[in-house]
């Protein structure tokens, strides 16, 4: 651009130079000669100036998420080769991530130890142990314990199954600390209920499973981690909350940059931009772009998973068919026939160590064993007469948005009012303008692994409770669990906290109004999955979750134990069949009727308290 100011000024001066020197016709139609030949030069290298500056404007939009997480990907790869053992050097002290955010109340600090202490895991074996003398599912078996007396088993009855672990090398396991899930179920029935597993920490478990139908019923252990890899689960939660990254991008104009952003950054790496939420103080970071401000965020994605977070030994505790999720046999028969209840049989005490299931699945659907009967809605306009004039809010991760979908696939009358958000992202809205239902769903604040969320769509589930007025009319569903797995549970402790206090408030202004929360749930698991999704993390944060709701006026769709008694695979999103009990639940819930025999009604009279 120098060198084309130069050559205009020349190009003026010598046409003034013309003009004084040799005035006329003829001078000026030298001066013009001249001048049209510097004129098309100039054309030629503004033309290509502007040509240059497009290319550079479009190179600088494709340095997009995508790259910049590969460059942060190969920056990480390369850190992680100079770090023993794989682990971060940034994230050896998980203090100040969760102390972060508002100061709890001396109660609720009270709570949080407690709860803390409540599924605190048995301690794990030294660090070092060998694979060949950690939990083998092959080598180890369970017996089911006779009735006693030479009886026969019968409905009402409660069986046992002891199980016995053992090392690869045989040897009887001396600890306890293996994550194991037990059933009882009879394909041909479509039955199946969840066992309740208690750890003796000798190396012997006890499987305890209550009798709820005729005929035959197999019982089924599954290892799902073995003591040891438990530990380097424990080991990952505290020290690696970062091994799932975000990214966000930031524009201004025809400028833009993307940073990593997590729920607790080191400070002492660069800048950061404070998103913490005014309300609930919920606390997020960005690392501030170098040439813009923290004003002009736009989204937030998923950035991706931290590699290398085992040493060579760990790897051996995570190998599929080996020791995750891997079925335990029986010593002897691992099925019992189950002769009809004894008539006039004295009810027996729930404090007497009876386990009382949420429910089972009899014939394909499921039986509720507390609360309402659970109705089965197989045609939509059953579900249609229910929704009539409510308006149905869901709030929470992807599979909150799951119940979502199927409503919306399986009711025609419900027509999907397009917000223009991004597929599996939302926010969604469905209506029914001839019955007066409004269906909703929004995902919850950060942390979110989903593709990318538009910044200003991106709210908390506490602040969105305090805008609802309420009333008969509303019903609100829950669900958020999966994406706080990676990080410290006195994170997730604290975001239930704040949507607990804004049930509360919603229950006070609002009595009439139904809550409705959702456990987590089993889900398929491999060597790397395992570090981050783990059933064992999901098993940790449903126990905290039922905690903290119980005595509250909110009903529970009990995800879990529906997932684990059910004779399907594990997935992170439940098969329809599972879904559509899942929602029979839900409506149950929202249009009750009450009978004389409801379901479950003949266990809660045997089992009293």
């Amino acid at each position: 651009m120098i060198k084309l100011g130069r050559l205009w000024r020349d190009t003026v001066a010598m046409t003034t130079l013309d003009h004084k020197t040799e005035p006329g016709r003829q001078n000026g139609s030298i001066v013009w000669k001249n001048l049209s030949k510097y004129v098309s030069i100039f054309l030629v290298l503004a033309l290509s100036g502007i040509i240059l500056l497009l290319r550079n404007i479009h190179t600088l939009e494709k340095l997009n998420c995508q790259t910049v997480s590969t460059l942060y990907q190969v920056q990480s790869s390369i850190h992680s080769a100079f770090t023993p053992d794989g682990s971060s050097l940034l994230y050896h002290n998980h203090s100040y991530c969760v102390h972060l955010g508002q100061e709890p109340l001396p109660k609720e600090a009270q709570e949080e130890r407690y709860l803390l202490e409540s599924i605190a895991w048995p301690e794990a074996p030294p660090r070092d142990t060998p694979l060949r003398q950690t939990s083998d599912p092959a080598h180890s078996q369970f017996t089911i314990l006779s009735a006693g007396g030479g009886r026969e088993w019968r409905v009402g009855d409660q069986l046992e199954a002891l199980v016995h672990m053992h090392d690869f090398q045989g040897h009887p396991k001396r600890h306890g600390g293996d994550f194991l899930l037990a059933r009882l179920h009879s394909p041909e029935l479509g039955a199946g209920v969840a066992g309740q597993v208690f750890d003796h920490r000798n190396g012997l478990y006890s499987a305890m499973f209550p009798l709820l139908w005729e005929g035959s019923a197999r019982v089924e252990v599954t290892l799902v981690h073995p003591s040891e890899a438990v530990a380097v689960l424990r080991r990952l939660r505290e020290e690696r909350p970062d091994r799932v990254f975000f990214k966000s991008l930031f524009r201004s104009g025809f400028l833009s940059e993307t940073t990593m952003c997590n729920l607790c950054l080191p400070a002492n790496q660069q800048p950061l931009c404070n998103y913490t939420d005014a309300h609930t103080g919920e606390p997020w970071y960005c690392y501030k772009p170098k040439m813009l401000g923290c004003d002009t965020r736009i989204n937030h994605a998923k950035g991706g998973y931290q590699k290398h977070l085992l040493t060579n030994k760990e790897a051996l505790l995570f190998q599929s068919g080996v020791n995750i999720k891997v079925p335990i046999r029986a010593s002897g028969s691992d099925r019992v026939v189950v002769q009809p209840e004894e008539k006039d049989k004295p009810d027996v005490d729930s404090s007497s160590g009876r386990v009382v299931p949420s429910g089972f699945y009899f014939q394909g659907s499921w039986q509720a064993l507390g609360g309402v009967a659970v109705r089965q809605f197989n045609d939509s306009s059953a579900i249609t007469q229910c929704l009539k004039g409510k308006v149905v809010s869901m709030y929470g991760d992807s599979t909150a948005r799951q119940w979502f979908e199927y409503l919306n696939a399986f009711v025609p009358e419900l027509k999907e009012f397009s917000l223009r958000s991004p597929k599996n992202v939302g926010p969604f809205m469905a209506v029914d303008s001839t019955h007066n239902i409004l269906l909703r769903y929004r995902c919850h604040g950060p942390p979110i692994r989903f593709s990318t969320v538009v910044a200003s769509e991106m709210r908390y589930v506490a602040n969105e409770l305090d805008g609802l007025a309420g009333g008969p009319d509303t019903v609100v569903v829950i669900s958020i669990w999966a994406h706080f797995s990676t990080f410290p549970v006195e994170v997730y402790i604290r975001r239930l906290r704040h949507i607990r206090r804004a049930v509360v408030r919603l229950l006070d202004r609002a009595p009439g109004t139904l809550v409705v929360m959702r456990s987590a749930n089993l889900q398929a698991l491999d060597s790397e999955v395992s570090l981050y999704n783990s059933d064992w993390f999901s098993a940790q944060l449903d126990s905290v979750l039922r905690a903290m709701f119980r005595g509250l006026d909110v009903l529970l769709v009990d995800a879990w134990e529906m997932t684990l008694a059910h004779h399907l695979p594990h997935a992170l999103h439940p098969p329809p069949v599972i879904v559509k009990n899942m929602m029979d639940t839900i409506l149950s819930y929202i249009c009750p009727v009450r009978s004389k025999r409801a379901s479950g009604d003949w266990w809660r009279r045997r089992v009293r308290g």
